[in-house]
């Protein structure tokens, strides 16, 4: 499989500028971003404090009255906040205008599908920049719509798809195994076990992390129960549920839990602390959000691999721009990204908040 998702292991400082998620309201007062019913629109203006470049063919002075539509899978959790303010960025920097909508949750299928009918219908709109909830009939969706189009985050099986921007999740998944394997054997498990909670089954996403999750494992030695991997939707609460099933199944312990995301991994680590038997349990996360880093900070989540959600908004807008402005673009624009555990913990935060407040 080519690469497209180069990592390495946070052990002290920060040295790059690689993070996702984010705490906060919908609404941003820079740049007259309002937020209302699930939508949030940035008007064009200039501002600083985006890490990401712009690129040559998309400049402030020569987008006009550009109108990018943003359909993300949900306004409702830290990432995809995080996500959202990268593109909000991106329409300041780039002088266009950003309107944004998300569903009310990463399951709300009809709903997503009724947004994205609903900006093809209306004509209004330059470029369309899509996370999709099911891939697939997003995919069919699109077949009718003649502006362009670019995916972020989760891929579109669809010709009509101009540019993923994104990271290469199967990677990723594979990343959080190995360091999971090698912090079990550091906390003294003489067998690694592991079990994987993810999010929504069928999600191209959950299950492409979760297929590397288990290569990361096995290829290190660790022993996956892959019978027993649990689905919850995204969801912490659900994620709780799962925790306490798996405690109930192994009452001796689990070495490694890995989530699909931060909100998961926290729930599930809160989950299990009271029980001795999974004090040495390594509990791993995905998003980098601020939410988790703290958690790592606490003591509960152990680490996290952190993806640059901000950064792949950010750049999902600006291909968006670009196309509608005649350049060609790469068929994927990578974002980056790394595992942080708790001596990388704090510096990854203080650059959130950074980027959130500055």
């Amino acid at each position: 499989m080519k690469k497209r998702f180069t990592a390495t292991v946070m052990a002290g400082v920060l040295s790059a500028v690689m993070l996702a998620g984010c705490g906060g309201s919908a609404s941003s007062s820079a740049g007259s971003a309002s937020s209302s019913a699930g939508k949030v629109s940035a008007s064009s203006g200039a501002s600083s404090g985006s890490s990401a470049s712009v690129s040559s063919g998309s400049t402030a002075a020569n987008n006009g009255n550009i109108d990018i539509k943003v359909v993300l899978k949900t306004l409702s959790s830290d990432y995809w906040q995080y996500v959202m303010r990268g593109c909000q960025q991106a329409g300041k920097d780039l002088g266009v205008q950003v309107d944004i909508v998300g569903a009310t949750s990463e399951t709300a299928y009809d709903e997503q599908i009724n947004q994205i009918e609903t900006i093809m219908n209306s004509g209004e709109g330059d470029a369309m920049v899509v996370s999709p909830l099911q891939a697939d009939t997003v995919a069919t969706q699109i077949e009718s719509y003649d502006k362009p189009v670019i995916a972020i985050d989760t891929e579109v099986p669809s010709d009509k798809v101009l540019s993923f921007v994104g990271f290469d999740n199967e990677d990723m998944g594979k990343l959080g195994g190995e360091a999971g394997v090698k912090a079990a054997k550091a906390a003294g498990w003489d067998k690694v076990s592991a079990i994987a909670i993810v999010g929504v089954q069928g999600d191209p996403t959950s299950e492409a992390r979760l297929k590397g999750f288990i290569e990361g494992i096995e290829g290190q030695g660790g022993d996956y129960y892959e019978d027993e991997t649990q689905y919850a939707d995204s969801v912490a609460d659900k994620a709780v549920n799962c925790m306490e099933g798996i405690i109930q199944t192994h009452p001796e312990g689990v070495s490694v839990i890995f989530c699909n995301n931060d909100d998961m991994a926290m729930a599930a680590a809160r989950a299990a602390q009271s029980y001795d038997a999974y004090k040495k349990t390594i509990f791993i996360g995905a998003g980098g959000t601020a939410a988790g880093l703290q958690s790592i900070l606490n003591g509960e989540e152990t680490m996290t691999v952190t993806f640059d959600g901000y950064d792949v908004g950010y750049k999902g807008v600006q291909a968006a721009v670009d196309a509608v402005n005649g350049k060609k673009l790469e068929s994927f624009i990578a974002s980056e990204g790394t595992v942080v555990g708790k001596d990388g913990a704090q510096d990854m935060l203080d650059l959130v908040n950074k980027r959130l407040n500055g």
